[in-house]
């Protein structure tokens, strides 16, 4: 479904609601004997996350998960929209838009399951990773070439911020 049509929607947007498993991570959980939940987390989707806030964008994660390590990860990359253990995403969302005052239309929501179908039919564009379910997929204006927590938030985000010419690379600099 990567027709050019979604690129109509880039220039419009303000503001990124992200899941967190299956979309900033792989979706898999290690399970240490004390019962602790690991995740992993890509480091290029963290510089995305950093960029875009840096420019001016609001970011808003909202997860059904609770897990504490990723609300400080997402805290130590300047992320303070973070609402973990929600069940009802859609309200949280609603809530969010109507405190920071933003418009739903200008919202990208990137989801990966079932839980995010809802909020997703809500949004100006819904995205979804590469391995997202297929129900996910059939509402998704956008699917990623890349998969959940390899890449796929920094592809939305970069694409955004290249439409709106925000993503300034120096080909000419050096990095170490």
């Amino acid at each position: 479904m990567e027709d050019k049509s979604y690129k109509e929607y880039l220039e419009h947007i303000t503001t990124f609601i992200l899941d967190v498993d299956g979309v900033l991570t792989n979706g898999n959980v290690t399970i240490l004997s004390n019962g602790d939940l690991l995740r992993t987390m890509n480091i290029k989707d963290g510089y995305a996350l950093k960029t875009a806030l840096n420019n001016g964008y609001h970011i808003c994660i909202i997860s059904g998960g609770s897990n504490e390590g990723v609300r400080l990860r997402l805290n130590g990359l300047g992320v303070q929209d973070v609402f973990l253990g929600v069940h009802d995403k859609m309200s949280c969302m609603e809530d969010y838009l109507k405190t920071n005052n933003l418009k739903s239309e200008n919202v990208l929501y990137m989801g990966d399951d079932i839980p995010d179908i809802e909020v997703m039919q809500r949004v100006g564009l819904p995205c979804c990773p590469q391995d997202a379910v297929p129900e996910i997929k059939a509402i998704s204006k956008y699917i990623s070439h890349k998969k959940g927590g390899k890449g796929a938030v920094r592809d939305v985000i970069q694409q955004v911020m290249k439409v709106q010419g925000k993503w300034a690379v120096d080909y000419n600099a050096k990095y170490d």
